[in-house]
């Protein structure tokens, strides 16, 4: 949006199994009031759904590093801090992104675990597993069924109407990405290691889903307790109903505009 102020910029993260058109209804909405909104996609994930689909070979092996890397090259050269929301990994990403000084404030919803995170639940076991459960997939590019995306996504939908949010949004995803997540705490140099007492790391909230297979809110309560080494603000909002797919799921208008509201008040009224 030209003329828009920097200050005035919303980075947005997806997450695994996504690329940029999850955000589509956000980015519309966030650009009508006037915010200039960047959603890049992750190395690989350039292009349409269906285009993807067609040829997932070039996300196959693309690792976090990689991935960390694109989106702090794209944030470092802005004029001013913007604001940075991610979804899922996208919500790991935007904490390591904090934690090297980046962003003026930052929004994580449903967001993978960074190094120190322990709770495993079962349903995000279960999510993952038809990736973790063959070590030979780790560099490879994985679809989720539409029966595995229903469980992990979309499990307050019908199946005729998670079928339909499939179609529009699901692609292969990089198994090294959920490999270095899941086992993170094992590399004492894993890409999700952050300082925890970091007092100079800009705002940051953690939103949860309460219906959330992947990442249910005991995960992101763990994620937000390490927090409390450093007086840098950190606060947690928890949406009752909501599962993994909260970026479209009947109500995303709520979310948005909590996570846009809050981030305006934390981060750019400090810049």
């Amino acid at each position: 949006m030209t003329g828009t102020s920097p200050a005035r910029t919303v980075v947005l993260i997806h997450g695994l199994w996504m690329t940029p058109r999850s955000w589509e209804k956000w980015t519309e909405r966030y650009e009508a009031q006037g915010y200039r909104v960047i959603a890049p996609a992750w190395p690989g994930l350039e292009g349409e759904v269906e285009e993807i689909r067609r040829d997932p070979s070039r996300i196959a092996g693309v690792g976090l590093r990689e991935v960390i890397a694109h989106y702090e090259e794209i944030i470092r050269p802005l004029d001013r801090a913007p604001v940075i929301i991610g979804h899922s990994f996208g919500g790991t990403i935007t904490q390591v992104l904090l934690d090297r000084g980046l962003g003026s404030a930052g929004v994580a919803i449903d967001s993978g675990p960074v190094k120190g995170v322990l709770p495993l639940p079962y349903s995000t076991l279960k999510s993952a597993w038809p990736v973790l459960g063959n070590p030979a997939n780790k560099n490879k590019a994985i679809a989720l069924t539409p029966e595995q995306f229903h469980y992990a996504f979309t499990n307050t939908l019908s199946k005729e109407e998670s079928a339909a949010v499939y179609e529009r949004y699901q692609v292969p995803g990089s198994a090294r990405v959920l490999f270095q997540g899941a086992f993170g705490n094992f590399n004492p140099r894993a890409a999700t290691k952050v300082d925890f007492r970091n007092r100079r790391r800009a705002p940051l909230l953690f939103i949860a889903g309460a219906a959330d297979h992947i990442v249910p809110p005991k995960v992101n309560k763990a994620n937000l307790r390490l927090y409390r080494k450093s007086p840098a603000v950190t606060e947690y909002q928890e949406f009752p109903g909501r599962t993994h797919f909260i970026l479209g799921q009947d109500g995303w208008e709520e979310v948005a505009d909590y996570a846009l509201n809050w981030a305006a008040h934390h981060g750019f009224s400090r810049v």
